[in-house]
């Protein structure tokens, strides 16, 4: 557990099992631990096996997607005392809400509050949303809202241009991390996965996040953006050395 503190840059400070450390960790972690796909394409199985994504994501200095950095995010917390529970998210596609393990999210107790603490849903909320219906909640990423979608799932919305728009739904039921493979099987290898249809790595940062794709380079600052086309693999392997430390070399 060490090298994970250190890896997400608050090994050494005192951290108990109160919203403080979830705080701190959650933003930390979003920091340090990029949101990526690039095993998908370098044909490189993701199993759903923390010991798995310790190695790549303490050890290698990877990222990964929800399953993987969520799953060792919850493990660490656990490991930290907190009451924690997995939950399954059906991600909205602009259309509709995907199917149910689309995304897996993380539910924390602490005393009589509950908390959603999210690592790995790309540009999100910097820290934990406390799990308040109808509450609007004040986010350094924005502004966002927990409410009912229906009598079965709450949905999870952020406000944009004056309207909501849905992130994702879920149902507060406990899940193991096994119950995630048949969507994570289906997100590397399905032709309809939209992880498939090009790389990505994206990380939050303190003034903004930045973002590479096979077409572009994108660095927000405060309100200001900045694009770099990227032409080719040469560009993109040296953008992402460069600007997230991952080598080339592990193609």
């Amino acid at each position: 557990m060490h090298e994970y503190l250190e890896r997400i840059g608050v090994g050494g400070l005192p951290l108990t099992a109160d919203f403080a450390s979830l705080e701190l960790l959650q933003r930390n972690h979003l920091l340090a631990v990029p949101f990526e796909n690039l095993d998908i394409h370098w044909k490189r199985p993701i199993e759903l096996d923390t010991k798995r994504f310790y190695s790549k994501i303490v050890e290698q200095k990877r990222g990964g997607f929800c399953y993987e950095l969520n799953g060792l995010f919850n493990e660490l917390l656990r490991d930290l005392g907190f009451r924690t529970r997995l939950v399954s998210g059906r991600v909205f596609n602009g259309t509709e809400h995907g199917p149910e393990f689309d995304h897996a999210a993380i539910v924390v107790t602490i005393g009589s509050d509950e908390y959603l603490t999210d690592v790995g849903f790309g540009s999100f909320t910097a820290t934990p949303l406390r799990l308040a219906v109808d509450a609007e909640q004040d986010d350094a990423n924005g502004k966002f809202v927990i409410r009912k979608f229906d009598d079965s799932y709450l949905e999870v919305a952020r406000l944009d241009s004056g309207i909501w728009r849905s992130e994702y739904i879920f149902r507060d039921l406990a899940h193991e991390l096994s119950e995630f493979k048949d969507m994570c099987d289906f997100q590397q290898y399905s032709p309809d996965s939209h992880f498939r249809k090009g790389k990505l790595c994206s990380i939050m940062t303190a003034t903004g996040r930045k973002t590479l794709t096979e077409k572009n380079f994108l660095v927000t600052h405060d309100e200001a953006k900045f694009e770099t086309p990227v032409d080719g693999d040469d560009a993109f392997y040296s953008i992402l050395r460069a600007e997230f430390g991952i080598e080339a070399a592990q193609v």
